[in-house]
């Protein structure tokens, strides 16, 4: 049968194109998950922009790894207002989906670079709009110029200007937050991880901020608070008298997710919670960010997997 004029078949791209495409591919993951907030979102952009490069005619294209972020911006864009969409009627607090960095501490890694994974970034990130959020990460995590951002967004360079503007104005306005050396985050955990085991808070009491938050996010498919958790005594009294029995019969052990140590949490090898950390501008615990839903889990257990796969 002949095949209809009206139908363009698939270009197979050759090789130099799908080398040129992997190349860019950790740039782009970072850039989607910096924008959705989800790495399950990422990969499905940077595969939907992937099925876009192979149908094109390259020798149009002056400068591919510019329309590769521009394309994969602005289906990230499209990505996040959809899933907003969809967590109008999300229970209990959202947080980011985590994400294993263990490789950042090796020569590909920087400060920028870790601050711009850990949840609370990302958190203080749900504050903006899409389009805010994509040009003050293209801006300020990969450090482009107006112009290029603005291509990205399409928006004159003018408008692209005044979103990262609106974005370090709102970013400003957020406690500060720190990334304390990785013996002070060993010392912190240490000491959280000894409370959850024990019901000891002694040493933690002297590491907390007086106006500690706690969030858990269940998304309504495992039990979780629905509510943060604000305090002191609040968030210590939850420690000892909830996490301590509930995690009673279950292993706890010390990771790297989201550019921090964290906690996971596992029962009979399954993961069943994940804990990251934020720390203020006194190197003291602010925020306990606690991940239930087992849909942002079920990548936890490969997570060895794609190890390095997220650099600029």
């Amino acid at each position: 049968m002949e095949q209809s004029s009206d139908i363009e078949p698939l270009m197979t791209p050759n090789t130099e194109n799908v080398t040129e495409f992997e190349q860019a591919r950790p740039t782009l993951t970072g850039l989607a998950y910096r924008i959705t907030g989800s790495y399950a979102e990422a990969e499905d952009v940077v595969q939907d922009v992937y099925f876009s490069w192979r149908t094109l005619d390259h020798s149009t294209i002056s400068n591919p790894r510019s329309w590769l972020v521009t394309a994969c911006t602005r289906k990230a864009i499209d990505s996040l207002r959809a899933a907003r969409n969809s967590r109008t009627e999300y229970i209990g607090p959202w947080l980011p989906e985590p994400l294993q960095t263990d490789y950042l501490s090796g020569p590909d890694s920087s400060l920028l670079l870790s601050e711009s994974v850990t949840t609370a970034f990302l958190v203080v990130m749900e504050r903006l709009s899409p389009k805010e959020r994509a040009a003050f990460i293209l801006r300020e995590v990969f450090e482009q110029d107006y112009c290029q951002v603005a291509e990205s967004l399409g928006v004159s360079e003018a408008a692209c200007r005044k979103l990262v503007s609106r974005a370090k104005t709102n970013v400003k306005d957020q406690p500060k937050k720190t990334q304390p050396p990785p013996e002070r985050q060993d010392e912190i955990i240490a000491a959280f991880n000894a409370a959850v085991r024990t019901g000891d808070t002694g040493r933690l009491t002297e590491l907390i901020s007086d106006d500690i938050v706690l969030k858990a996010d269940g998304g309504g498919k495992v039990i979780a608070v629905r509510r943060p958790l604000e305090g002191r005594t609040t968030v210590l009294k939850f420690t000892t008298k909830v996490l301590f029995r509930a995690w009673a019969e279950q292993s706890v052990r010390t990771v790297e997710f989201n550019a921090s140590r964290a906690l996971l949490i596992e029962k009979d090898d399954v993961p069943t919670a994940l804990v990251t950390l934020a720390y203020d501008e006194f190197e003291k615990l602010c925020d306990i960010f606690i991940v239930r839903n087992p849909d942002k889990l079920a990548h936890v257990k490969a997570a060895s997997e794609f190890q390095g796969r997220l650099l600029t």
